[in-house]
Formats: structure tokens, C-alpha cells, sequence
């Protein structure tokens, strides 16, 4: 690393009641070839009543990385990386979720190299790492590219997707560039760019009023209100994303994440853009959970590209998301859906 200049990093944890999964995210951090100076990690919680706060503080005697713990009020990951942009003073933010895991040392390092270019605003790794000892779930979720499965029929995933080969469904412009690419956006049709190891400038979130909630998926939407186009990189790297380790835990996790869009569109006044595509792909992945074989055959190409029982997961992910967001829906139609609560939630 001498003589080479690295940008400065604010790492952006939101945290609730994880310390299952929390030790090892910290810990795959700590083990990064990165100037420590250079790093602050900010873990803003939002209220655990578990170990996270004391795993934490013993990463912080380290001393290795500077560690600042922040209170996080309205408890969910979108208030968090708010609060965590408000908070962090260095040049690139890095936001990773405490299920996440930095697959190797030199990821940092990787991940900030297309900032050389001063034209490109973001990175993101191109796939979710594989690893054949993890759950059935995670593994499902890592070989599909996604944790929503209605994403792979919408096609507006990021992450790279055995069953499609392709890292989104969406018509991008992407050119190599080494060990990185070079995707050019326009418009408002996006692929699902903005998490689990999304780095972007600092100065750029600063200067959007984004309230108290920063939703991933809409960061490079407002950045695309100012600009006709932006620049991204896909690092041809992965990350390790602890999803979940059961099916309760897989619907526990849809259901939030529904209950969550239909009160925050309205609550943030979000201008969430649905084009003709995104309704059309909603039907077809109905229907195909209606027929069956349409999600037999999906499951088949992916185990033919990867061998994994996990791919037999998929059939059980579409019908549970299905009918997860299917009860949310008539909930939200008959005004009877409630808030999703965080009371005794744990990651």
C-alpha cells in the first residue's frame, strides 16, 4: 500500500438486536489491508437490547478502526443510514448492513479503486459471494443474485443471477473496465443499486434533503433529478449477505418489508415510479405462482448453471412472497394493515 493515496471511508452499520450476525460483520472489517486512519465506522443503533452495543465496544478497545456508537430513535435501517450520513466526516461512505460480511482483505480496497475516475458517483460488488456452508436460504439468495424473488420477474435486480446470467434485467449501458464496470445511467428505470455494500461520495448525499429516512433504492434516482446521466461501477467482487436461516425467518422479513413500503411511501411522501415494465413483471410473477412450472423451470436452469439442493428454495420463496404480499395488499385495500412493529425484532 505505500505510496499509493486511498479516499478516507465512513462505514455506515444501522443496527437492531444483531449480534448474531453483527461479530462477524465487524470482524471481516477489521481484517482490511486499509490504512486506519483512514476509516471510521459508525455503528448507529437502534435501540438493542441484545449484545450488539457490548460487541462493539469491544471492537472499539482495538483501536484499530475509530468506532463511533450513534442512537438511532426511529429504530429502522433507512432511519439509520439517515442519521449515519449526518454523522460521518470522510470522503467516501460505505454503507454496510451488520448481516453483511466483507468477503476478503483487500474488498475495501477494490471497492474505492473506481473512485480514481472523478466522474463515477458510486460502487457497488457485482454478486452476492457463494459459499456452499451457509444456510439453504443464503445460499439461494446468493445464487439468485436478490432476496426478493418479485425482482427477478420485474427485472430490476443488481446483483449478478445465475438463472438469467446477467447482474440485472434492465437494458444498462456497461463497458469493462478491468476489474470493474462501467455502467452509465439515465432515467427512472434503475436497477436496485443502494445496498449491502454500496459506497458512494459523501458530498453528494450531503447535498440532498432527505429527511429522516434515506432509502437506498432512491439515492441514484435523486441524483438523476440534476443530472441526465451518472456513472456507476459494478466491482467484480462479491459480498457475503446473511439473509436468514429459515423459512419463518424469510416471511418474518417480506412481511417487513411490505408493511414498510406501504407506511413510508406515505409517511416520506416517496414519488416511487411504477413503469409498465415493473406491472407487467408483477403479473407474470403472479401467474407463475398460480401455474407452478414457470418457478419449476427457474429452478432447474439454476441448478443445471450450479449444482445446490437450495435452488428447490425458490418455488417456497415465490409462494411465500406472494401471499405475504398478497394479505398485505388486501390489508392496505380495506385500510386495516398496521405498522410493522420493532419491538423484540432481531436480525
Amino acid at each position: 500500500m505505500t505510496g499509493k493515496r486511498y479516499p478516507s471511508l465512513s462505514i455506515i452499520i444501522p443496527t437492531l438486536n444483531s449480534e448474531r450476525v453483527f461479530q462477524r460483520c465487524l470482524e471481516s472489517i477489521f481484517e482490511q489491508d486499509y490504512p486506519e486512519h483512514l476509516v471510521e465506522i459508525l455503528v448507529v443503533d437502534g435501540g438493542s437490547e441484545d449484545a450488539t452495543l457490548e460487541t462493539a465496544k469491544e471492537f472499539q478497545a482495538r483501536r484499530q478502526y475509530t468506532i463511533r456508537v450513534i442512537s438511532n430513535p426511529l429504530k429502522t435501517g433507512e432511519a439509520g443510514k439517515a442519521v449515519g450520513v449526518r454523522h460521518a466526516k470522510n470522503d467516501i461512505l460505505a454503507f454496510i448492513d451488520s448481516d453483511n460480511i466483507l468477503p476478503h482483505e483487500s474488498w475495501l480496497q477494490e471497492m474505492v479503486a473506481p473512485f480514481e475516475d472523478q466522474n463515477i458517483v458510486a460502487s457497488e460488488p457485482l454478486f452476492y459471494t457463494y459459499r456452499r456452508r451457509d444456510g439453504y436460504i443464503n445460499r439461494y439468495c446468493a445464487l439468485i443474485g436478490m432476496n426478493d424473488p418479485v425482482c427477478l420477474f420485474m427485472g430490476n435486480y443488481d446483483r449478478l443471477c445465475s438463472i438469467t446470467e446477467r447482474w440485472t434485467g434492465l437494458q444498462v449501458l456497461a463497458r469493462e473496465r478491468g476489474r470493474y464496470l462501467l455502467v452509465r445511467l439515465e432515467g427512472r428505470t434503475l436497477p436496485t443499486i443502494g445496498a449491502n455494500g454500496f459506497l458512494i461520495r459523501r458530498n453528494i448525499l450531503t447535498d440532498m434533503a432527505f429527511g429522516e429516512f434515506l432509502f437506498d433504492v432512491d439515492v441514484l434516482p435523486w441524483i438523476l433529478e440534476k443530472e441526465k446521466s451518472i456513472q456507476v461501477a459494478k466491482v467484480k467482487t462479491g459480498i457475503i449477505h446473511l439473509f436468514c436461516e429459515n423459512l419463518t425467518g424469510f416471511a418474518k422479513k417480506q412481511k417487513r418489508r411490505i408493511l414498510d413500503y406501504y407506511r413510508l411511501n406515505v409517511f416520506c411522501n416517496r414519488k416511487v415510479a411504477w413503469p409498465l415494465r415493473k406491472k407487467i413483471g408483477l403479473g407474470i410473477f403472479v401467474l407463475s405462482c398460480v401455474y407452478i412450472l414457470p418457478l419449476l423451470w427457474q429452478s432447474l436452469i439454476g441448478f443445471c448453471r450450479k449444482k445446490d439442493t437450495s435452488w428447490f428454495f425458490h418455488p417456497v420463496a415465490c409462494w411465500t412472497t406472494l401471499g405475504v404480499y398478497g394479505f398485505a395488499f388486501m390489508a392496505e385495500c380495506f385500510g386495516t394493515r398496521r405498522e410493522q412493529p420493532r419491538v423484540n425484532w432481531t436480525q
